[in-house]
Parts: structure tokens; C-alpha cells; sequence
């Protein structure tokens, strides 16, 4: 144990590490994906996530995972357990990574910016998310109707649309739906939470997705262009119906 003489207070050799790595430049590259790691060891971790290397296993869901730290994540997913906590709005995560990229919307730092629009984003994978949009990139189809999504996510949902099941329940009012997000969305219709304010008129939304759309009242911004007369709309669901004018499609 190592003692920290100008502050009097006693520093473990734990601490001095986790500052050391605070101090160093990232030089351990992934050849992969190219993240970079202050640390050799934190990129051999890393590298497990790319190989076939997967010795902790879920058993609830049979979910592979390169280590333990992951696996532990994971685990929260199914026991519901939230152990990192906002101090600025009080919600609370099941990763201490979502908890930082969180934190960035009080912040208001969006380090990740779309080259071809230049919207900013608090997190490297809400921008790939984005460019799906200009990409136009579908990766996931339903293997029964051949439909296909941007998003895992969405096409999970999908599949409930075949499958007729909607396994989360809302305990307040009996309602169900196919996933846990909707769910949680709509259970803030009975507690009336709106965690997501505009920081430039004060109005407040129970998400985050429609504080996003209502910032565009404010910008400006409308990303969904008609192809056939050049309109534009600031959500695409309006787009959608503004197409039919054009197709005459009821």
C-alpha cells in the first residue's frame, strides 16, 4: 500500500493504477475495430469480444459472453438489479457505461457528429444507428415475411406481430406489450415521469426519442425530404403520409 504524502491519505495501489491509465495515451490499438486502450491487458480483454472465446454463459437465456464483467452486465438484464445511479435526474442503469453516455445529455456533450448531416450524438453507437438512415441500411429481415429493420431491436418487436406474444405486463393497469421498452413507456403514463426536458423552452417528455423530434421545432431541422417534390418533414412518419398524396394510396 502506497501513501499519498501531500494529501495525508492512504492510496492503494489499485487507485494509483486507475489514475495512471487516466494519465496515459491510449496506445494499445484494436486491429479490428480500431479502440484504443490505455492499458495491453484492457485490449487483450477487448479482443475476446472478437473471437470465439466465450467461456461465461447465461443460463436463463444461453447468451455468450468473453468475460465476467460482461457476463455480470448481462446478468442485470434478467434480475432488474440498476446499481448506477444519475445525480443529476436520479435514473438509474445496469452498465456504469450507459450511466457515462447518459450523463452526457445533462452535459450536453456530443462528442460523435454525422458527416453527412452534422447531427451530434453522446455515443459512438447512436451515430451508426443514425447513418442507417442515410445508408439506408437494413440488416435484419423477418424470416416470416421477409420484412427488414434497421434495428435487432425493431425486428424482435416485429416477430411478436406473427407470434401474437406480448409477454410484459403492466401491473397498474393489466395492459401488455411485446417489449420492455414499451412497457416502460407506458408505465410512465400512471406515474406522469418526464425525465427529459428541453433546455430551451423547459417542456418535458417521458422520452427521450420525442424530446429529440421536439428539438426540431427549435433547430429547425427537417432530415425527411420527399423525393418526388423535395418537401420536407421533420419526422418520417409525416413523410410517409405526405407520399401518398403522390401515390393516392389510402
Amino acid at each position: 500500500m502506497l501513501v499519498n504524502k501531500q494529501k495525508g491519505k492512504t492510496e492503494t495501489s489499485k487507485q494509483k493504477k486507475h489514475k495512471k491509465a487516466h494519465r496515459k495515451q491510449k496506445l494499445y490499438s484494436c486491429k479490428i475495430c480500431d479502440k484504443t486502450f490505455s492499458q495491453n491487458y484492457s485490449l487483450k480483454t477487448h479482443m475476446k469480444t472478437h473471437t470465439a472465446k466465450k467461456p461465461f454463459t447465461c443460463s436463463t437465456c444461453g447468451k455468450h459472453y468473453p468475460n465476467k464483467s460482461y457476463f455480470n452486465d448481462h446478468m442485470r438484464s434478467h434480475t432488474g438489479e440498476k446499481p448506477y445511479t444519475c445525480a443529476a435526474c436520479g435514473k438509474s442503469f445496469h452498465r456504469i457505461s450507459i450511466l457515462n453516455a447518459h450523463m452526457k445529455i445533462h452535459s450536453g456533450e456530443r462528442p460523435y457528429t454525422c458527416t453527412t448531416c452534422g447531427k451530434s450524438f453522446v455515443s459512438k453507437f447512436h451515430l451508426l444507428d443514425h447513418m442507417t438512415i442515410h445508408t439506408g441500411e437494413k440488416p435484419f429481415s423477418c424470416d416470416n415475411c421477409g420484412k427488414c429493420f434497421r434495428r435487432k431491436s425493431n425486428l424482435v418487436s416485429h416477430i411478436t406481430v406473427h407470434t401474437g406474444e406480448k409477454p410484459f405486463l403492466c401491473e397498474t393497469c393489466g395492459k401488455s406489450f411485446t417489449n420492455k421498452r414499451y412497457a416502460t413507456i407506458h408505465m410512465k403514463t400512471h406515474t406522469g415521469e418526464k425525465p427529459f426536458s428541453c433546455g430551451t423552452c423547459g417542456k418535458c417528455f417521458a422520452r427521450n426519442h420525442n424530446l429529440h423530434l421536439h428539438m426540431r421545432t427549435h433547430t429547425g431541422e427537417k432530415p425527411f425530404s420527399c423525393e418526388i417534390c423535395g418537401k420536407s418533414f421533420t419526422q418520417k412518419r409525416h413523410l410517409k403520409s405526405h407520399i401518398r398524396i403522390h401515390t393516392r394510396e389510402k
